[in-house]
């Protein structure tokens, strides 16, 4: 046919050429395909249909072909037409696909859910994909900021919800947008923060929620290589890829590396009964797993899980990351439910997960943080032994053991030791390079910080579910009196433990991470699980009087301190324990624990304080102190020879400004009153005579 030429299975999906425009799709066991080529996004019928079945257009796994005439901005999508096999979910021709591997997307205006499920046709209501240019990111002009492991700090926000509320002095245009976090890039410069990571930014479909609710977090994507068209300024499914270089490209002048939070681990789908809008209808067996009836497998909590041990799953996340990474500029990912695409054949775990070593092999993907959760909803938790050599993982024995802790339960301050040197007991007693943990108190996922300290249980009901979604055990306390209150003692309480937490995290060996609001203490209302929440109640808060400054003043403090002294805080290389008096000849950083007593640590289940010191070489004497204690009552803590007069910079137990002033404050004594629930830093004169906060 005139103008039909065989193409190319390379690159995948749509890609312009010298005489038109080219076309990939992986569809192993479809025997014959139709490409359906549109005028715009909100056609109800195809303008052209064209047929591919013949071998012409088959190359192995892939069908090709080249149009000529065509060009950037053409909208297209796909029938596939091919045997079921006994129990399989897939090839349902009714159904108009979308490329998985589209850059860009439209016919949202005419998109319905609903009318992807079942065998009905769905031409007149479907999503299609849009030719679109593959251009590389500008690095020569916005280099990776590339921050060591050391002084990065990540800070997660949800891109609507950051900039959406009309607090937020933006125009109305501009709230909730890829731009609108660009106008915030100065808040986040001053707080100092070397990162963010933004919730899913993959296309996802809103609807995929309850009736009556509102897909908003976006753990359910529709495709991994387009950005979500809902955060964009423009209307333009093309202008959304340089919406997302622009919002990287001023992160990087500003320093700030840009992490996606992406989600691998199943599609918007869901189970046999969900609608057919892309993986399935092309290549069902193999994108999900399933078992030998056809069933699928779920381990993600959403009704399917892909499957990528497989060459096809493992090829498109491959190419997704080197969309994002190489010509959108993106710094790094982290996995959602990361090690669910270590699963192979029946969902047996890997030890060598061919994903992970194709990913780690990759030379465009060698500059990149890659992050990821530890664990799956299929009960697979695996932190010391993660099956990648380059992922770290966030650290969620962290983010539990320092609220047990701060909360007063037992049997945890030994954990308490361990968290603080990079949880060593979590990897077999061995030194844990920095970087390979991901320390949090906070994330999207459960209570914000203000609510940690405010609530006993969840609040769940404005989710339409009865309050049974979400976290369970949150190991958070309201300090005597559910939710708002306004009696001083239990909101000055609330007010300590909340620099509690916050000075433990980021004192701690590792990389920490904060949740966008804890640092001027927004609260959900006790709602630890706003996934589908577009209002206020799940939205940063720009207004100062409904801010708390003081609180946002001390983390700024704490990064400061943080960013100054490395070599205490988070020396690259673990610092050597004991109880005793360092040997003559040691010369390295030493830690030394205490109880209340030197060299007297109280390990017991009872115990709930804890103090630790800093040695270097052996000359004995402390360079800092850091003294805990979730006790009831005040504790008096014997302290360490410094090497030079003790100066105090913290103590969480004293009033704003006072808790952390701005120069620190000296201190004589051979022993320190610790309050009850407090936190205590000191450190030696001349460890701080150039530090300015």
């Amino acid at each position: 046919m005139s103008g039909i030429h065989p193409g190319k299975p390379w690159p995948l999906g749509s890609s312009a050429t010298a005489r038109g425009v080219n076309f990939s799709l992986a569809a192993p066991a479809a025997n014959r395909i139709e490409l359906l080529i549109y005028t715009n996004g909100n056609d109800r019928s195809p303008e052209r249909v064209i047929e591919l079945g013949s071998h012409r257009h088959w190359s192995g796994d892939y069908w090709n072909v080249e149009i000529e005439g065509l060009r950037e901005g053409c909208c297209y999508g796909y029938r596939v037409f091919g045997p079921l096999a006994p129990g399989s979910h897939g090839f349902c021709p009714s159904k108009v696909l979308l490329d998985p591997a589209a850059r860009a997307i439209t016919g949202w205006e005419v998109y319905d859910r609903a009318l992807a499920t079942g065998s009905s046709p769905n031409a007149h209501a479907c999503l299609k994909a849009v030719v679109s240019e593959r251009k590389r990111f500008d690095f020569e002009s916005h280099p990776r900021p590339r921050h060591s492991w050391q002084r990065s700090v990540i800070y997660e926000l949800h891109v609507g919800a950051f900039t959406k509320g009309i607090d937020s002095g933006l125009t109305d245009n501009a709230r909730g947008t890829y731009g609108g976090v660009i106008k915030k890039l100065p808040y986040l410069k001053e707080l100092g923060i070397t990162a963010i990571e933004l919730l899913p930014i993959f296309s996802f479909d809103p609807t995929d929620a309850p009736p009556g609710r509102k897909n908003v977090w976006g753990y359910s994507p529709v495709n991994w290589f387009t950005p979500h068209h809902g955060y964009c300024l423009e209307n333009d499914p093309l202008q959304g890829r340089n919406e997302i270089r622009q919002l990287v490209a001023a992160c990087h002048d500003a320093g700030i590396e840009v992490l996606l939070d992406v989600v691998y681990n199943h599609t918007t789908e869901g189970n046999s009964h969900g609608p057919t809008i892309s993986w399935r209808g092309c290549a069902d067996t193999i994108y999900y797993h399933q078992n030998s009836n056809g069933d699928y497998l779920d381990v993600s909590g959403c009704g399917n899980s892909i499957a990528a041990n497989q060459p096809l799953s493992t090829q498109l996340i491959l190419e997704s990351m080197r969309c994002w990474a190489i010509e959108l500029g993106v710094d790094g990912f982290r996995f959602d439910l990361g090690i669910e695409l270590s699963r192979g054949q029946q969902l047996e775990p890997l030890e060598y997960p061919p994903l992970f070593g194709a990913m780690e092999a990759d030379p465009e993907l060698s500059d990149l943080k890659l992050v990821s959760e530890p664990w799956d909803c299929g009960g697979l938790y695996r932190l010391n032994d993660f099956p990648a050599r380059r992922i770290s993982t966030w650290n969620g024995h962290f983010r539990d053991d320092l609220r047990r802790f701060w909360k007063g339960d037992e049997h945890i301050t030994w954990a308490l030791g361990q968290r603080l040197e990079s949880s060593p007991d979590l990897y077999n007693g061995n030194p844990v390079a920095v970087g390979r943990s991901i320390n949090l108190i906070t994330a999207h996922d459960g209570f914000t910080l203000a609510d940690l300290v405010s609530y006993d249980r969840k609040h769940n009901l404005a989710n339409g579910e009865n309050n049974r979604d979400g976290e369970n055990n949150n190991n958070s306390w309201n300090h005597g009196i559910e939710g708002p209150t306004t009696q001083p003692k239990v909101l000055a309480l609330r007010r300590r433990q909340q620099r509690n937490l916050l000075s433990t995290l980021l004192l701690a060996r590792g990389v920490p991470m904060l949740l966008m609001g804890d640092e001027v203490g927004r609260s959900q209302g006790g709602n630890n699980n706003a996934w589908c929440q577009d209002s206020p109640l799940a939205r940063m808060i720009w207004n100062e009087d409904q801010c708390d400054l003081e609180l946002k003043l001390f983390l700024t403090r704490l990064l400061k301190l943080r960013r100054a002294l490395p070599q205490l805080f988070n020396p690259l290389t673990t610092a050597h324990e004991t109880t005793k008096e360092c040997p003559q000849n040691h010369i390295d950083l030493y830690r030394q624990w205490h109880g209340v007593e030197l060299s007297k640590p109280d390990w017991a289940a009872w115990s709930r304080s804890a103090a630790t010191s800093l040695h270097m070489g052996n000359r004995g004497a402390a360079l800092l102190w850091m003294g805990f204690n979730a006790h009831k009552e005040a504790l008096n803590f014997e302290l360490p020879v410094p090497t030079s007069p003790w100066k105090r910079l913290i103590d969480t137990s004293l009033p704003a400004p006072m808790d952390f002033p701005k120069q620190p404050v000296p201190f004589q004594g051979f022993s320190i009153l610790l309050e009850n629930r407090s936190f205590v830093l000191l450190v030696a004169q001349d460890e701080v005579s150039n530090l300015r906060l």
